[in-house]
């Protein structure tokens, strides 16, 4: 666990004591969220993506959420994050958990993995 850590540590900044509470519920807890998932080349990791409650949003309804997709630079191009994704989706299915989010603005790289872009409005005081 401690490896994940540092790498997802060292790809997104987000402290280390935030990685380590969110495995060890995962490694500890029997609902679906949170979960992680790693993809090794020998005894490195070279990618990584994770499925938590909110990641760092107001919409608490858009829940659980993928988050934390990374794949190292020489790794990139050779179809992983969308095999990462599938095999999330394909894990969450069968835990009877049909939806997936994910809040981010990249808004085609996740379409040609069958990704649905969704837009959500939030009316400020001057709108309504």
């Amino acid at each position: 666990m401690q490896q994940a850590v540092r790498w997802f540590h060292q790809k997104w900044g987000i402290p280390k004591s935030a990685y380590i509470e969110s495995m060890v519920e995962c490694f500890n807890n029997t609902s679906a969220v949170p979960q992680w998932y790693i993809v090794f080349n020998g005894e490195a990791i070279i990618a990584g993506i994770g499925v938590i409650v909110n990641d760092f949003h107001d919409r608490k309804d858009l829940t659980p959420n993928i988050c934390a997709v990374y794949v190292d630079g020489a790794y990139r191009n050779q179809g992983i994050a969308g095999e990462m994704l599938q095999f999330v989706c394909d894990d969450f299915m069968t835990k009877g958990i049909d939806t997936l989010y994910l809040v981010i603005d990249h808004t085609s790289f996740y379409e040609r993995y069958g990704w649905e872009f969704f837009v959500w409005f939030e009316a400020t005081e001057n709108q309504i």
